[in-house]
């Protein structure tokens, strides 16, 4: 799989939200783990997934210059 860097990094120079494009048609998103057990029960997710949390305005900023 190649990544392409969509958006990410930090001023701060800490490991920091990142979005990525994929060569298969996807987005791999890097964040923070969800760990909150009210939440990951929320979410029931199947095995083999995991929940992270990003900044909203990753999302945005990355759809309006789509």
């Amino acid at each position: 799989m190649l990544l392409e860097p969509i958006r990410g990094g930090c001023s701060d120079g800490k490991t920091c939200p990142a979005l990525y494009r994929t060569d298969r048609g996807t987005v791999v998103i890097q964040g923070w783990t969800v760990t909150d057990p009210e939440a990951l029960r929320q979410l029931s997710l199947p095995g083999g997934e995991q929940a992270v949390e990003i900044p909203a305005e990753m999302v945005t900023e990355v759809l309006g210059a789509c």
